[in-house]
């Protein structure tokens, strides 16, 4: 029987394993991995064919900026960022303490252990607590997880947003002429938080509402956790505050006046307007004062509208709550909510402003 000897290299590879395989040749491109070439376009590249554009560009751009509507597009804009930012920081800031710092396990001991007496409380604890919508929805989520009536949670979800020391400092700044703004945002939103509060612990059923699993910045030591959660406002609620001063800046320049006219002398069609509005804008609590503010063309009940369904639902506050608690939630919540806040603004405004 003849025996074939391995060749040497054979031999070798038995004895000591897989080898790894040779390295490729320099320069060569690995298997999968996107070629770098002169046809990929790469973001300094893209950034400095923007810049020579408006260079190549600055004549006509200057053109456009210095027209009138342009000039009063970028005054209101500048105005309501310049008004805004200040408290958008600082509720940015309290709402990551709170977030990171405040356990749950304080709101569930503070809290009555009666459902119906529960929620009011929690509904009047936002006013207490500072705090934006990007965080109102998982300190909420804790709430319950930590063993709290949903109905309480929710009623706390909705109010602190609308109703904490920031949000009322900012509306007495945006409406110097008009104090009882803050009186009546703080009435309508109370009076919401706490009547969807009462209409779950009535009507709400368990499978509705997925329990949220884990904690937020669950893992993190405390000082990553605050940075993380400042980081996440301020891209959030900045971008959003940029969106709506730039809404509000093309309603008051570009829209003709006659439409934005026939929308506010008809008071149901203004109060629809500006609550749709609010929900498309989806703009951060501590700033949504200083654009509700700039529409003077539309009535203080209109704009109450605007101030107290914006912090309870938007389309961001949409997404999180379905993210949160479930989509079946969210779809139930969201329209009812909606509801509740126009018809509180109405009766609030008919009653104080």
């Amino acid at each position: 029987m003849a025996i074939t000897r391995a060749a040497p290299h054979e031999d070798g590879a038995r004895r000591n394993g897989p080898q790894a395989p040779p390295a490729p040749p320099e320069g060569a491109v690995p298997e999968g991995a996107a070629p770098e070439g002169p046809g990929r376009l790469t973001s300094p590249l893209a950034l400095t064919m923007v810049l020579l554009l408006m260079v190549l560009l600055q004549s006509p751009i200057r053109r456009a900026l210095s027209a009138p509507v342009m000039q009063s597009w970028t005054t209101v804009f500048v105005a309501v960022v310049v008004q805004a930012l200040p408290f958008l920081v600082l509720g940015v800031l309290l709402s990551a303490v709170i977030a990171v710092y405040v356990p749950p396990s304080f709101f569930a001991r503070a809290l009555p252990s009666r459902p119906g007496l529960a929620v009011p409380v929690a509904g009047v604890a936002g006013a207490l607590l500072p705090g934006c919508e990007c965080a109102s929805v998982p300190v909420a989520g804790a709430l319950v997880r930590r063993g709290v009536t949903p109905a309480a949670a929710l009623a706390f979800l909705l109010s602190a947003p609308a109703i904490n020391p920031i949000v009322l400092t900012a509306t007495a700044v945006a409406f110097p002429r008009d104090p009882e703004m803050v009186l009546a945002r703080f009435v309508a939103s109370l009076l919401v938080a706490c009547a969807m509060g009462w209409l779950w612990q009535r009507l709400g059923r368990t499978d509705w509402l997925r329990l949220p699993a884990h904690a937020p910045h669950e893992g993190e030591t405390k000082g990553a956790a605050f940075w993380d959660s400042v980081r996440h406002d301020v891209m959030h609620a900045g971008g959003f505050l940029v969106l709506g001063a730039m809404a509000a800046a093309t309603l008051k320049a570009v829209a003709p006046e006659s439409w934005l006219r026939t929308a506010a002398e008809n008071p149901a069609v203004a109060v629809l307007t500006l609550a749709v509005l609010a929900v498309i804008l989806s703009i951060c609590s501590e700033a949504d004062a200083f654009v509700a503010a700039s529409l003077t063309q539309f009535s203080l009940t209109a704009r109450l509208a605007f101030l107290v369904v914006g912090p309870m639902i938007d389309l961001k506050l949409f997404a999180m709550q379905a993210g949160t608690f479930g989509r079946g939630f969210a779809l139930r919540f969201a329209p009812a909510t909606f509801a509740l806040a126009i018809a509180s603004a109405v009766l609030t405004g008919w009653v104080l402003l």
